[in-house]
């Protein structure tokens, strides 16, 4: 399995950020792997809500099947699954000061039968997104808030 965490301070009150992050679609805005999420359920979004995610990885194209499996006000977790790997996005939320948040970030890849074999040689590739996902999501948000 590979791991990587990221925690980083957004100019954004933690209400806000949760708002923003709990809808998956928003994964095309902020996560430099992701070609394309889509929404497959209605309503209100909730845990048990799904989204079809389309990403790129070292040139290849991938879609996982993602659910919310915990959305309380200051921690969010999505997990995705396809054929080949279970990814867990894991997000915490903490009011540092007003208007301010600290969100830890951990994302998780679990392969899959002979893909398994593969993990320790793709850590620096997913440690490098991790970055970029630092590096994008302060301006994704800052460009959704009025």
């Amino acid at each position: 399995m590979i791991t990587v965490r990221r925690s980083f301070r957004l100019a954004v009150p933690l209400d806000d950020l949760v708002t923003y992050l709990e809808d998956f679609e928003r994964t095309e805005e902020w996560d430099p792997g992701t070609v394309r999420c889509v929404r497959i359920d209605e309503g209100p979004v909730r845990p048990g809500s799904t989204w079809r995610n389309t990403s790129r990885f070292r040139g290849r194209t991938s879609e996982l099947l993602y659910r919310l499996q915990v959305r309380d006000p200051a921690h969010l977790v999505f997990v995705g699954t396809n054929k080949t790997v279970t990814s867990t996005d894991d997000m915490v939320f903490e009011a540092v000061s007003p208007g301010q948040t600290l969100l830890t970030y951990r994302a998780s890849l679990r392969f899959k039968g002979l893909a398994r074999l593969a993990s320790p040689f793709l850590r620096a590739e997913f440690e490098r997104l991790a970055d970029e996902v630092v590096e994008r999501l302060p301006s994704a948000v800052a460009a959704r808030r009025p």
